[in-house]
């Protein structure tokens, strides 16, 4: 009977051997499965983001777009208001100058009201 106890462990052994076999190929699988996964995932993540940056670039062409005209137009009205505020002055700045040196060089002294009421 030890003969057949030790072909019978031998047996058992061997099955052993050949599931540690199956579950070390069943371990490399899975790692290799989680690392195929991951880097599927990182592509995917990758396209997402390439995609959600061209989407945002539209976006920002597009309102920024809307703000070159709006900053255009004030730009031409200034330059309109400009224009007609210097014909305004070299029409009348003569005049203004001249007022202006009257006023200055003709001096009219006066009491001032509470000096004037104090006495």
């Amino acid at each position: 009977m030890s003969a057949q106890n030790s072909a019978g462990i031998q047996t058992l052994l061997d099955a052993e051997r050949e599931a540690q076999k199956i579950v070390q190929k069943a371990r490399e699988y899975r790692t290799k499965r989680v690392k195929d996964a991951r880097s599927e995932a990182q592509k995917e993540i990758e396209e997402y983001r390439n995609q959600k940056e061209e989407e945002f670039k539209k976006f920002e062409s597009e309102q920024t777009g809307g703000n070159k005209k709006a900053e255009e137009d004030a730009n031409r009205d200034t330059e309109a208001k400009l224009k007609d505020i210097k014909a305004a002055g070299s029409k009348s700045g003569d005049k203004v100058v001249e007022e202006l040196l009257k006023i200055v060089t003709e001096v009219k002294p006066e009491v001032p009201q509470r000096v004037a009421a104090q006495s």
